[in-house]
């Protein structure tokens, strides 16, 4: 993946926040590392962001927008494809997953999950273990190539950010969640109906989807923390 990147070596001392749970504000701590070290020989190591749009970028690149991030479709499926928690030792703390490729350690950092749904598709055919008429959420750039099949019903909007989620495979990493991009969440929120009494004011209770009303589980809300909870990590971490 050398050839992909344009990351110039140079040591800096990143401010990087911890991957929480939305809602909750990041502590910092300061990972020290050069991009493309080698901590012992034959081993390269690099360090990427995902941001709350699903983009993945070299993590000290200073502007991050759709311009400096990686575009290259093969590139992100390689990348996302091997991505699962970090517990290799090394900056497990500040950047709490991992995208092993050959003798190269891709450490990544997130704004919130590492698979971030950026667009509803229609399963194409020869899809293994999907009809061809099934919806697929595609995630970080990735269109089919990532991807998981559409669960209405499993939709969660958090209560305390607004934030939109839905499943994705525990191999992709972020507990088995992923964060639904804004301007997505935006395109489905028409469809959510909410308790008569809370107008639209609280959780939705429905989703209108497919020609019928699917009863929200709201099975993902197990997977945050709860106020108590939170509360306790920001008090230790003070």
């Amino acid at each position: 993946m050398l050839f992909l990147r344009t990351a110039a070596r140079r040591c800096r001392g990143l401010a990087a926040p911890r991957c929480l749970p939305v809602g909750h504000s990041a502590s910092t701590s300061t990972a020290t590392y050069v991009q493309g070290q080698s901590p012992e020989p034959r081993i390269r190591e690099y360090f990427y962001y995902i941001d709350h749009q699903g983009q993945l970028f070299l993590d000290d690149t200073k502007v991050k927008n759709f311009v400096t991030c990686f575009k290259d479709k093969p590139f992100l499926v390689f990348f996302f494809s091997r991505l699962r928690s970090n517990r290799s030792g090394r900056y497990e703390e500040d950047f709490p997953f991992l995208s092993p490729c050959g003798r190269e350690r891709n450490f990544v950092r997130c704004d919130d999950r590492p698979v971030v749904f950026t667009h509803l598709l229609q399963s194409p055919a020869g899809s293994p273990g999907i009809t061809a008429d099934r919806e697929l959420l595609s995630y970080c750039g990735g269109a089919e190539k990532l991807s998981a099949p559409f669960r209405p019903e499993a939709l969660y909007m958090h209560p305390d950010s607004g934030r939109l989620y839905h499943p994705c495979s525990e191999r992709a990493g972020g507990g088995g969640v992923g964060l639904v991009r804004s301007a997505l969440a935006i395109e489905l929120s028409p469809f959510f109906v909410y308790a008569p009494e809370r107008d639209q004011s609280g959780q939705p209770t429905h989703f209108h989807w497919g020609g019928r009303k699917h009863t929200l589980t709201n099975v993902l809300a197990g997977c945050f923390p709860t106020a108590e909870e939170t509360s306790g990590q920001q008090d230790g971490l003070g």
